[in-house]
């Protein structure tokens, strides 16, 4: 594709700091867009899995991560444009403050430096609760700070009356600030939260669409959405190539590639269901491009793996809230650990490290690993520099690796006697099991990143089968 092919009417939903309602207005703005029969491209700023889910709920289509710290500035672009080929609006939920980002890396990772590599304009969704005049000074100090950031206008939220609003407007009207949205207090449409943040639409998939639906009836009722599309209108045309996952790949993805022939592709069964749900879309499509049938089975309801199971991809989720049900589904467990004695390859982040171990709060698991977890008090979170230290059949030793740790789980002991991962910055430790064909670590990793990872692991699921 061309550069000038990447003309895509863009908005970046940003907001002072965590707790303004980002997700709210973003996931309600994709929705009432959607509705008026555009094709939306949903984005999410930052490593989270939980919201794109919310917005592939609104939209139709894979809510995608750009994250800058993980895959690396040069790829924000990209991998945007891979996104939203072909879309009439994308539009991309910042994170956390506009200006912040990966502690320690000045800009690196916030929403200000996405909204600057995409060159989109950025509306500010301001918590307006307990402010008046001051919301003016406010605004003004973001839109002030960086001269490169393009802040568009204001949505205000949580206004209280329109005696409130009346005074909000009046000082941004001051300040030159454009308002585009005012939506009053409406608790009735929060999504419930709970340990690691919002409970995932696979979860709640009905109350979610209620939800995404009140929120888009919410949106429209109170903001500009004629002003807000002509604002990503005026975003100026990306020169970059799109991202693919052929192309990332290199020769290793082209057509009789693989060990097994043409027309022989791997199955690689991949977890999914409500307790794994953290997958970025990336990842099933550079598998796909290396050589695998990929195949989605459920461990909560699927008693076995997908036949001609050749390669196993057990990613994040939840599986502490359904450990009682994980571990009754003990003929799931028994084949998952079988094909790990068999030397199957095995890639688990997170979630799938807890459901390899021997158990998980006292019930019993996989068995995989010679290891139990448990909840714990203390939230581990964060951006990790990591290199591999031992060769697997997810990556070679030596492979690096930048990802994120988010949990409140610990595994006892932390490491095996081969290690996954070595952690170079924020800290020196090692991390993770890699076993025969087993590769299983907390640490959430993005494939487009590094695609050899994905390519590896597909000759290793050709070669076992």
């Amino acid at each position: 594709m061309n550069p000038q092919h990447l003309a895509v009417p863009r908005l970046v939903i940003a907001a002072p700091s965590s707790g303004s309602g980002k997700t709210t207005v973003a996931t309600g703005l994709m929705a009432a867009f959607s509705e008026r029969g555009l094709a939306v491209s949903p984005h999410k700023a930052g490593p989270d899995y939980i919201d794109p889910g919310y917005h592939a709920l609104a939209t139709g289509r894979p809510g995608r991560n750009l994250d800058a710290f993980m895959c690396g500035p040069d790829l924000v672009a990209p991998l945007f444009a891979h996104g939203a080929a072909g879309c009439d609006l994308a539009l991309v939920e910042g994170v956390m403050g506009l200006y912040d980002g990966a502690a320690g890396r000045g800009e690196l990772a916030s929403t200000a430096q996405v909204a600057k590599l995409l060159r989109a304009p950025v509306v500010l969704v301001v918590d307006a609760s307990s402010q008046s005049r001051s919301v003016a000074a406010l605004v003004h100090g973001f839109a002030s700070f960086d001269p490169q950031v393009r802040l568009g206008g204001v949505i205000l939220n949580k206004v209280g009356s329109d005696r409130h609003e009346a005074m909000l407007r009046e000082a941004l009207e001051e300040a030159g600030t454009p308002v585009l949205g005012v939506l009053r207090r409406a608790p009735q449409v929060a999504a419930p939260s709970r340990h690691l943040g919002l409970v995932p639409v696979a979860e709640r998939r009905a109350d979610a669409l209620v939800a995404v639906a009140a929120l888009a009836e919410q949106v429209r009722a109170g903001c500009d959405l004629d002003g807000l599309l002509a604002l990503a209108r005026s975003a100026p045309p990306l020169h970059c190539e799109p991202w693919s996952p052929g192309a990332a790949l290199g020769p290793s993805a082209q057509p009789g590639s693989s060990p097994l022939g043409a027309g022989e592709r791997p199955v690689v069964a991949v977890a999914g269901g409500a307790a794994f749900t953290f997958s970025y879309a990336e990842h099933a499509e550079l598998l796909t491009a290396a050589g695998a049938e990929v195949v989605t089975f459920d461990p909560l309801r699927d008693e076995t793996l997908p036949p001609g199971t050749a390669g196993l991809v057990i990613g994040g989720g939840f599986p502490e809230v359904y450990a009682p049900e994980l571990s009754a589904n003990e003929p799931l467990r028994k084949a998952v650990a079988d094909f790990a004695a068999a030397g199957g390859p095995v890639a688990a982040e997170c979630a799938g490290l807890l459901y390899l171990a021997r158990s998980l709060d006292g019930k019993p698991m996989c068995g995989v690993l010679d290891a139990d977890a448990r909840m714990s008090e203390r939230l581990t979170l964060g951006y990790r520099e990591a290199v591999a230290v031992s060769d697997s059949s997810l990556a070679a030793a030596g492979t690096r690796l930048r990802g994120h740790e988010f949990h409140r789980t610990v595994i006892e002991p932390g490491a095996g006697a081969a290690p996954a991962w070595g952690f170079t910055h924020p800290e020196r430790r090692v991390e993770g099991f890699v076993r025969q064909g087993v590769h299983a670590s907390y640490l959430h990793t993005h494939w487009a990143a590094e695609p050899s990872v994905a390519g590896r692991f597909v000759e290793s699921a050709a070669a076992h089968r």
